[in-house]
């Protein structure tokens, strides 16, 4: 199995981590929010049918990447550090489930196979590039005005890619 944009790949295909769909469900529900509003874990937890706890463990590895801020004190609550448009979805996958991809915990470029497989690191790479084109050109500005970029949105449009395989 190996790790691939808080997304591991194993025999059963790609799956984006509960961390990473929390953690973008969050900060959707925090990039509508007002200038002045903060939001309470509790309530996001709420929106989102998110475990609490599970959220917050979220949240601090949001804090700690410098993408969400929390406000102390009886208004406290949670809000973005940066402008929604300041924050990809590239950059929330590496905040809570680190590189977009590794294999067996290791940068793709890291990895030494032997010469009659090396073309294998190329395919990691190559993964790792289609998925930055994506998901570094979405932000939470974009998720939350229900408005993705063209490139990105235009992959969805043929009825192909919504079956499972």
């Amino acid at each position: 199995m190996a790790m691939a944009m808080g997304v591991v790949v194993e025999n059963t295909g790609m799956r984006i981590s509960a961390k990473v769909d929390y953690a973008v469900r969050a900060l959707i529900e925090l990039a509508l929010l007002k200038p002045e509003q903060v939001a309470r874990a509790e309530d996001l937890a709420t929106a989102q049918d998110i475990p609490r706890n599970f959220l917050l463990a979220v949240l601090a590895d949001l804090r700690r990447s410098g993408i969400v801020a929390s406000r102390r004190g009886q208004a406290g609550g949670w809000v973005l550090a940066r402008p929604a448009e300041a924050v990809s979805v590239a950059d929330v996958i590496r905040a809570v489930d680190g590189p977009l991809v590794s294999v067996h915990g290791v940068r793709p470029e890291a990895v030494r196979y032997e010469p009659s497989v090396a073309v294998v690191q190329r395919v990691w790479i190559a993964v790792r590039s289609s998925l930055r084109e994506v998901l570094e050109e979405v932000t939470l500005a974009d998720l939350a005005r229900d408005d993705l970029p063209a490139a990105v949105a235009g992959r969805t449009h043929d009825p192909e890619v919504w079956q499972s395989r």
